[in-house]
Parts: structure tokens; sequence; C-alpha cells
């Protein structure tokens, strides 16, 4: 009852066909009993009416009034109490078989839009594919797998020349690289202004690589390639990268806090999870305070493994938080040159979090800095862990 009762609150599709059929139907039936009563009384003569009310009188254990005229009334009471009764039954029929029609109409479309739902760049490779008569329900889902098709081949165009761009790349970054070394080290002492050019270029070459290694990563986790799935605790990985950090972490005395929850496993791709953890703890620490803090916890809930990432630091606008999942979205011209990488990392994370299935929630804490929140399918965990 309740969710009929939501239905009809916001006026579904199914609901609006349903009142449609209904009040056709309520109006076809008073159509006819009006009809009916009208064609009687014109067709009956005076001496048929008047010798009805007998007969009425007897079924109903009640006496009419005498007189044709009264006779005639009395009828049509009686006449209009039965087609009314009639009628309210039709119109609770017909709105019963009105809900069950206009869902057997409306079935095609709630299976395109519960597709339509679970569908995401990384599972465009997905169609409708509806059965059935040739109508239009058809036509739409045809056309609908039409436009994926299109989707899909412009995506897969899009990837595929971020990853070629990417290790064409590479070379000509290999090529500068040594030629830099050449230079630095040909007999004789460098002047200085050379040794600090050599310097500047290797740091920019080292940006532009991590760039690349980060473009080539956002390439495969937006194509979803899972060729290496393995189960995968959120506990460990945070604690590798905690680890490898460790010498960032020191240097700006920032205090760590990890909660554990050895049932927070995940099965996905080692390589991509591995990094997405990685970009989370950097970001943690590259975008905080000195003497500022992080705290991770894992948990599980509902089925669910969730991995959350809070720093400190400055305040940050929510709206533009809502961005730093995006390529390229960095928070403010003062993170660029200042350690503040290239741009990539939240967005490798969620198309990593993406093609495992799980969402991504960024949140600007009320007293100041970030707060991650990644919940992934749990591999065989139940019940939550601890560290709340």
């Amino acid at each position: 009852m309740r969710r009929v009762g939501a239905l009809l609150t916001r006026r579904t599709v199914r609901t609006r066909l349903t009142l449609l059929y209904g009040w056709f139907f309520l109006a076809s039936g008073a159509f006819l009993v009006v009809l009916s009563v009208s064609l009687f009384r014109h067709t009956t003569s005076a001496t048929a009416v008047a010798a009805v009310p007998a007969s009425v009188a007897a079924i109903h254990h009640a006496p009419l009034p005498s007189g044709g005229l009264s006779a005639q009334h009395a009828l049509d009471i009686h006449l209009l109490a039965y087609g009314g009764l009639a009628l309210a039954i039709t119109a609770i029929l017909s709105l019963g078989l009105g809900w069950l029609l206009a869902g057997r109409v409306l079935q095609p479309l709630r299976a395109m839009t519960t597709a339509a739902r679970d569908m995401s760049a990384t599972s465009l490779h997905r169609r409708f594919r509806l059965e059935g008569p040739n109508d239009e329900l058809k036509e739409l889902g045809d056309t609908f797998d039409g436009l994926l098709d299109r989707l899909e081949r412009t995506f897969e165009r899009q990837r595929q020349f971020v990853a070629n761009a990417s290790h064409e790349l590479r070379t000509p970054l290999a090529t500068m690289r040594a030629s830099v070394d050449v230079a630095v080290a040909k007999p004789g002492q460098a002047p200085p202004q050379v040794l600090s050019l050599a310097d500047g270029l290797r740091q920019d070459l080292d940006q532009m690589d991590s760039l690349l290694d980060g473009l080539l990563t956002l390439a495969r986790a937006q194509r979803g390639a899972r060729d290496d799935d393995v189960a995968l605790s959120l506990d460990g990985l945070v604690a590798a990268a905690l680890e490898r950090r460790q010498p960032d972490i020191a240097s700006r005395h920032l205090r760590v806090e990890q909660q554990r929850c050895r049932d927070a496993v995940v099965v996905g791709s080692a390589t991509l999870l591995a990094r997405m953890v990685e970009n989370v703890v950097d970001n943690a620490v590259v975008h905080n305070q000195a003497g500022g803090w992080i705290r991770a916890r894992s948990e599980v809930v509902g089925g669910r493994a969730r991995l959350v990432v809070e720093n400190g630091g400055p305040m940050l606008d929510p709206r533009e938080v809502q961005q730093l999942g995006h390529p390229f979205r960095r928070l403010g011209p003062q993170r660029v040159g200042e350690g503040g990488g290239s741009g990539l990392g939240l967005s490798i994370v969620a198309s990593v979090v993406e093609a495992h299935g799980g969402p991504l929630r960024l949140d600007a804490r009320e007293g100041g800095g970030l707060r991650v929140a990644i919940d992934l399918r749990a591999a065989g965990a139940v019940g939550a862990g601890a560290g709340a």
C-alpha cells in the first residue's frame, strides 16, 4: 500500500494511464446506464409500467406507490440504483485492469530504464535488444542501441588516442633526457647556468613522465581493463601507500591515523586499485598543511567495502571540490608548481572506482581539508569491521 501511495503521489506514466483507462471505462459505463434507463422509459408502455410495480414490490418487499407515474418513477430509481452499483463495480475492476495493462505496456520502458541506469562509460558495450513486435517501443530501443554504438566508438577512439599519444611522447622525452645528460657529462666543468638549466629540464621531464603515466593509467581505467583481478585488502593497500609516502609525511610533520578492517577486501585489478589508493593518499599528503593530519578508515557496510581518507588543510569551496574528479581540475592557481601534481590524481581515482562498480564521493570538510569516500563491492566480507 505504501508503494502504491508513493506511485500515486509521483504521478508516474503508469498512474496516469491507469487513471485514463479508469475514467474512460467509468464514463462509458455511466453513458450506458443513462442510455439504458432512457431507452427503457421511452419504450415501456403505460400498461406495462402499471403491471410492473407489483413484481418490483414483491422482489424488494416494499410497497410501491400506486399510479402509472409513481410506478415509472420507482422503476427508474431501481434501475439507476442497480446501474450505479454495477457502475461502481465496473470502475473498480477497470482501475485494476488498467493498472495491469499499463504495467504490461510500459514493461519495455522499465527494462530500458534499468539498463540505462546501470550503464557507464565503461559499460557502453551493453545493449537493450528489445524483443517483441516491431512497434514504437522496439523502434525506440533500436534507436538507443544505435546511439550507444556511436558513443562506444567515440569513447574508444578517444581512449585509444590518449594511450597512443602517451606512448609516442615517451620516445622524444627519453631522447631529451639523454641529450641533457650527455651535455652535462662532457669533459670539462660545465658552467653553472648549464647545470641549473639541466636540473630544471630534468624536473620538467620528470613531471612530463608523471603526466604521461597518469594519462596511460586514466585511459586504462576508463577502458575498464580488468585483466589482473585478484582479492585485495583495502587496509593493506592503504598501509603500503602510507609507507611509500613516509619521507614526505615525516618532512611535513603530518600525524597519520589508520583505522583498520581486515574484512574490507575487494576483487579487482591489482594495478588499478593500488594506483587508486596511492593517488588518494598522495592527495592527502600534498594538499595538506605542515603539522597537519591524515586519517584513513576502512570498513564493511552493507556488503560494501568502504575506504574513507580525510586530511586537514585550508577551507575549500564545496562546489569546486565536486569538480576534482575531472581531469586537470585543481583548486586555485597556487597549487600549480607547488607539488600539486598534474591534475590527474583524483580523476584517475574516479575512473578506477567507476570501472570497479563503485561510487566516489568528494566532500569539503567543515574545519578545512578534504574527505574522500570510496565504496566498492566487498569480496566475501560479512558484517562491519572495526574502526568506525
